[in-house]
Order: structure tokens, then sequence, then C-alpha cells
């Protein structure tokens, strides 16, 4: 097994011309404002398709030169995809630390698992690459602290997967709210309904021909390999995944405190259970979950074995302000009185649903090409990662005030828990030796 630390002295001598410190202003000029970016997808199950269909949408500007699964049938069949829809065959390689060592790659995809997110993407940055990391940005608050100040050491850009910043409509309704649409906001209301089934009792079984089961553990402690993992439920064990609520809520949640105008709450509750099945499900079914600020409020309920909606969506925001209220979700927007008429409103044309593993839309095609324009301009990014990881921190918040059973005291400035060092415990997490993250 090839440890972090072993791959990192390895790309220090075969890497030792990549400009790690370069600016985008700067990196943009030395490729040439006309040139391709060379990207290579990583993670290729279900979003990774999504990823694909947003770089065929900027194709004139960025090309799939690679693509990495540590599963190779997964690999194989998205290279042919890859092939038919771009009309060319990327490299393939199942190490995608292979792939990090070569100059020709200029930025990084990531689709993988949690567990992975924030190890590979600061790996990424310490090689020189830029980063659209998906949504969570890492597996837990300590590992997003260190990729923002990865990021901000290596200076690569790093885009965080909340493709709604990057929605017209969203953008539209939140600058209006911020203008006084609804007087002062000050309650916003976030959920997510779905109809997930059980995943059963694993059971020990070979790990398939085709699986680097070692590669796929990476950073996360050793487990024996068992049937009703891979390629999904990883999601609901607390060893690789985040639950529902960083699965899904991240979106949400990341809209609520954007209308809002805040960052990091005073206090966070959050109460629930893995209530409709018996199984290996580690986490919750049905949550819910308050942030409370000096003069503000943001709510988060998850029901994801319960398809019944509210206000007739499976997902979406609601922002109150004094003067009236707003329904936000991927689909637009609508516009209420303080007595629930409505006033105005607006759609997309197409209704996205909860059941949708991919997602692959119009936002996210927005999201890359903001991505893409900030490698090769400069232009802002809509979701950096130390925008994004003020979300991700605070719903890894919520699971933590669940795992504790208890109401958590936060330092607004970082997130970080005050007076509680019991649940400051789950601020970090334990890594396979070797493969600590660092910078």
């Amino acid at each position: 097994m090839v440890t972090r630390r072993e791959f990192l002295d390895t790309l220090a001598v075969g890497a030792a011309g990549l400009a790690v410190g370069a600016s985008a202003k700067s990196y943009g000029q030395i490729m040439g404002a006309n040139e391709r970016l060379s990207f290579a997808v990583i993670g290729l199950n279900s979003r990774a398709y999504a990823h694909l269909s947003s770089l065929k949408a900027n194709q004139a500007a960025a090309r799939i030169a690679y693509v990495c699964d540590v599963e190779t049938n997964i690999m194989a069949k998205f290279a042919a995809a890859t092939e038919k829809q771009m009309g060319y065959a990327p490299k393939t390689n199942q190490d995608f630390r292979k792939v990090l060592e070569l100059k020709d790659v200029d930025a990084i995809t990531i689709a993988t698992p949690d567990h992975w997110h924030a190890p590979m993407a600061i790996l990424g940055l310490q090689a020189g690459k830029h980063v659209y990391v998906e949504k969570p940005c890492s597996h837990n608050p300590g590992e997003g602290a260190l990729l923002v100040r990865a990021q901000q050491k290596c200076g690569k850009l790093v885009q965080m997967g909340t493709q709604q910043r990057s929605s017209p409509h969203t953008i539209e309704i939140v600058e209006k709210i911020h203008n006084g649409l609804i007087g002062r906001a000050y309650f916003a209301k976030a959920w997510y309904n779905n109809t997930r089934k059980s995943i059963g009792y694993g059971k020990d079984a070979p790990v398939p021909s085709t699986l680097d089961w070692d590669l796929w553990q990476g950073p996360a402690p050793r487990r024996p390999y068992k049937d009703n993992v891979q390629p999904y439920n990883w999601h609901w064990f607390r060893v690789w995944g985040t639950g529902e609520t960083l699965n899904n809520g991240t979106h949400e949640v990341d809209v609520c405190r954007w209308a809002l105008g805040v960052d990091y709450p005073n206090r966070v509750t959050a109460s629930g259970g893995r209530y409709a099945y018996k199984d290996d499900w580690q986490f919750y079914d049905t949550l819910l979950t308050s942030y409370e600020y000096d003069d503000k409020m943001i709510s988060w309920e998850n029901t994801c074995c319960n398809g019944m909606r509210y206000f007739n969506r499976g997902r979406g925001s609601l922002i109150e302000g004094t003067t009236g209220t707003v329904m936000i979700d991927r689909d637009g927007y609508e516009i209420y009185d303080l007595k629930g008429k409505k006033t105005d409103e607006f759609k997309v044309g197409n209704e996205t649903s909860t059941a949708d593993l991919v997602g692959a839309d119009s936002m996210t095609d927005a999201h890359f090409a903001n991505f893409i324009a900030g490698i090769r301009t400069g232009a802002k990014l809509n979701a950096p990662v130390s925008v994004g990881n003020v979300a991700v921190t605070m719903l890894q918040l919520s699971n933590i005030a669940w795992e504790v059973n208890r109401e958590l005291s936060l330092d607004p400035s970082d997130g970080k828990i005050k007076n509680d060092p019991e649940a400051m415990k789950f601020w970090d997490r334990e890594y396979e030796k070797g493969w600590e993250p660092r910078i």
C-alpha cells in the first residue's frame, strides 16, 4: 500500500516544476487565454455524469483528459460515456495519484465518497491543480478548516459543488431579499424528502476483482468489505459518509444562510433517529435541526424515508421576513405577502426530483462555467470553498449535536464548540496511519 506520505514524497520529485503558488490570473497568462483546460474527473458513479454533462456544455473551454475510479468496471462505463458524448476517448487510471503527478492536468473534479473529498482536494492543490469538489467539501469540521487553509496556501481555486449558487433565478431572488423585498429577513426553513429503502444487514464478502478496496478506503480506518456498502450506501456509515444532512441539506441550508446573510450561528440543536427501518444504517432517517443567531434562525428538516412533500416540493428553502415570504427551490421561486397570498413567481420550466442521483442541469453547467472562468480569467467564484465550508460545518455540527444529544454553544467566528470537550471530539476524525491530510 502506498500511503499519503509516500505519495507526497514521490510527487515532490516527479512534479517539482509545478507552479503550486501561482494565482489564477498568472496561471491564465501562462496557459494562454484561448487554450482548453485539461480536466481529470475522479469518482465516476452517479454525480460524475453531471460533471461529464457540464464539461460537455463547456467543451469550448475544457476537455476531459483523464477519468479515474477505484472500480474498473465503473471507470470503463464512464470512459465509454465520455467518448460517446465528447467525441474522443479519455485516458483512464485506477489510481488518481498517478494523474496528479502529470503536468498536463490543469484541474480535477471530485465526486468520490465523502471521506475522500477534503484529503483528495488537498492532494490536488499540493500537486498544483485547481479543484472542483462536490459537497460536502469535507467529512468533518477539522478537515474543512484544513482544506480552506490549503487553498489559501497553495493559491489554486477550489469550487464546491453547491450549484444553486450559480443559478440565475436564485442569484436574482437572493439579491432582491437583500434589497428589502420581504422587509428584514429573519427566519429560514430548509427541507428534503425522499423514499429511500432499507439497506439491510451487510454480510462479509470477497472484494470484487474490479475494486481496489484499500484505495477506496484511503484515509478512513480499515473495515472489512461488506456487500451493502459500495457504490452508494456508504453515505449511511459514519466512517465514510455524513448522512442525509450533508448529502442534501448542504444545498438548502446554504441557500438559507446566503439569503439571511449569516455565517456560523450561536447555538445548534438537533433531534431525530432511525425510525423507518432497522438495518445497518448508522445515521437518522428523520432529523430536525435549529441554528440560532442573535436575531435570526434557520431550521433544517430531513425525512428521507417518507416522500411526503412540504409546500408541494421535495426540497426547498422558505425565507420569511417582516413584510412577506419567499419560497426558493431549484425550479424557481414564489413571493407571498404577510397573509400568505402569492404576489409573484418565476418558474424555470423543468421540475427536479429528489430521486435523481445524477442531477445534471443548467445550474451545474453554469457552476462549471464559473469555475472555468475563474481559472482562465480570474472571475470571482460563486462557491469558493471558504464560503461553501460554512454551510458544511454547520451541518456537521448538526450531526454532532445529534450524536451527543444536546444543544451546542458555538464560537460564531469559526463554528467551534464551546465548553464541551466531549462534543469537540467529533470535530476531527481518526485516520488510517500514514493517510492523515496535512498542509
